[in-house]
């Protein structure tokens, strides 16, 4: 079944209109249009999103069903409870939010995604996002130690929904460390919903869920009208959302600053 060709200017289809599970591409929607902030932020607001490979045209996606991790839900293991108390109480560990957008996802790019070779965040996607960021919703959330980053994340905040776009660790448990920070900053902010996109093994074991489209769809819509967003900064109090047991302020050794 063929899709459509989407010029700069060319609305959407809607997302009925998606290959179903009997093409060799389920949940593909359209191709082309370009990555302006306009777009992207359509796209997001309706619940696609781009995923496509070098040398493939921009490629717009709606899956159904979608893997959702609502905030509630969030699996905390005893053993990453033990991790974030160590974490949070070690001099030169460091959950930051916005310090290092770029450079977060200048990593995720160099990490597949499950089941596949090569990246799919490809240089005209990072410079897209880029200026997403600069422009306000792009974020991410990252683990520092000892002032080198070792983990982190990324994704699109709209009103009080946020889709996660992709994660990457260089150390044992740091990217845990950042999808927990990211659950407690939603929580904190009362946003009840992080897009997961496609469906993997680690993210259900976390807390996510695949759940109908239309329904997905519907919870878009209403997160995305309640704005404003919130102000994406670090504040110590958010882990208290999780209930690891910690004092209300940080030791003096933490320092969670945003950069000059």
């Amino acid at each position: 079944m063929a899709i459509p060709w989407l010029q700069a200017d060319s609305p959407l289809p809607p997302t009925s209109a998606a290959l179903d599970d009997r093409s060799e591409a389920p949940g593909l929607l359209a191709a082309g249009g370009g990555l302006s902030i306009a777009r992207l932020r359509n796209a997001y607001a309706h619940g696609v999103f781009p995923w496509y490979s070098p040398g493939q045209p921009v490629l717009w996606w709606s899956p159904d069903p979608r893997m959702l991790l609502r905030t509630a839900d969030f699996k905390l293991s005893h053993s990453l409870r033990k991790t974030l108390r160590r974490f949070l109480r070690t001099p030169g560990c460091e959950l930051r939010i916005d310090h290092d957008t770029a450079q977060v996802m200048a990593h995720c790019a160099q990490t597949p995604r499950d089941g596949q070779d090569g990246t799919w965040i490809v240089p005209e996607m990072q410079a897209a996002y880029g200026a997403w960021a600069r422009a306000g919703d792009v974020h991410s959330v990252e683990t520092w130690r000892d002032g080198a980053l070792v983990g982190g994340l990324y994704g699109v905040n709209l009103g009080r929904m946020m889709f996660g776009e992709s994660m990457f660790s260089h150390r044992t448990d740091a990217s845990k460390i950042a999808l927990a920070g990211l659950v407690a900053f939603c929580r904190f902010h009362r946003m009840p919903a992080i897009d997961c996109q496609q469906a993997t093994s680690h993210l259900a074991s976390l807390g996510a869920a695949p759940i109908p489209r239309a329904d997905f769809e519907q919870q878009v819509r209403v997160l995305v009208a309640q704005a404003p967003a919130p102000v994406w900064a670090y504040d110590f109090r958010m882990w208290g959302t999780l209930d690891l047991g910690l004092p209300d302020d940080p030791m003096p050794a933490h320092s969670h600053d945003p950069p000059p």
